[in-house]
């Protein structure tokens, strides 16, 4: 039986990539590539001639027997488009079912767009949280910001450049004026890091036709703010949250954030308040 290798790829410039990983592509019996054209610019590059087999999202089940078949007699390789297989696309899945079929499965490090953004912001990096592609729908979206409203570590997620303003419109409603940075283009010719509060990065991006792939990074909640809120401060607040119309859960999550006040506590105060009619716009 042979070994899954889980290869990263350049996530732009074609020179992000390890001699060791260069060679275990040259020796792999088969490659299962994301996109195969986008690898054989790769492999081409190299001078590598490697059996290609596509293995994506929309034929991921198709291909196990073929893969599995093909570790049967020697290794295989696994890269996805760019950076390391198994970080938000489908590449997981395989490796999970390689090691429910014993198969040894070895991980290479190498280019990976979540770190390079984080390292490059200036946003502390002890300690984060990796968020993914952030939905697509508005209203999701606002139910995750809440729901992260109170997260202290940085956040890092992926971002389409059509909805970067409208995201960071939502994140300044949510969470206020945080230090960020959106990161454009990672180890390309026009790489791009741009770091600043989210009031600043959104007045740029709204005049600035945007393209390329997004990381964006963004400072978690202040500490400075937990428990200093008396219960006046809170119940003005809360009060001006509800009469723009915002839900009572929403806006207890956030208060939270802010505020150092139980969630449950600050629910149960609005909804006396909800119920006052003196109180409805």
């Amino acid at each position: 039986m042979g070994t899954l290798y889980i290869v990263p790829t350049p996530i732009g410039n074609l020179e992000d990539i390890t001699l060791r990983a260069l060679r275990v592509l040259r020796e792999a019996a088969l490659v299962a590539a994301e996109d195969t054209r986008t690898t054989r610019v790769l492999l081409d590059h190299y001078g590598i001639g490697a059996r290609l087999i596509s293995y994506h999202e929309h034929n991921k089940l198709a291909r196990l027997d073929a893969i599995f078949d093909a570790l049967a007699a020697g290794d295989v390789a696994l890269v996805s488009d760019a950076g390391t297989p198994g970080v938000s696309d489908p590449g997981y899945e395989l490796i999970v079912e390689a090691i429910r079929r014993g198969v040894r499965v070895e991980p290479l490090p190498g280019a990976n767009a979540i770190l390079t953004a984080l390292v490059g912001s200036g946003l502390p990096t002890d300690s984060f949280v990796y968020l993914g592609f952030l939905p697509r729908r508005t209203q999701a979206l606002r139910a995750l910001l809440a729901d992260l409203a109170g997260e202290r570590r940085t956040l890092v997620a992926y971002e389409s450049p059509r909805r970067l303003v409208e995201t960071l419109a939502l994140l300044l409603e949510a969470w206020g004026d945080r230090p960020a940075c959106v990161a454009r283009e990672l180890t390309k010719l026009h790489e791009e890091f741009r770091r600043g509060p989210v009031s600043a990065l959104l007045a740029h991006y709204r005049d600035q036709p945007l393209r390329g792939e997004i990381t964006l990074v963004v400072g978690g909640a202040s500490t400075t703010a937990i428990a200093r809120w008396d219960e006046a401060r809170l119940r003005a607040a809360l009060a001006e949250r509800l009469r723009t119309g915002e839900p009572l859960s929403r806006a207890a999550r956030a208060l939270a954030a802010e505020s150092g006040w139980d969630r449950r506590a600050i629910y149960a105060l609005g909804a006396g308040h909800e119920n006052d009619p003196g109180n409805r716009a």
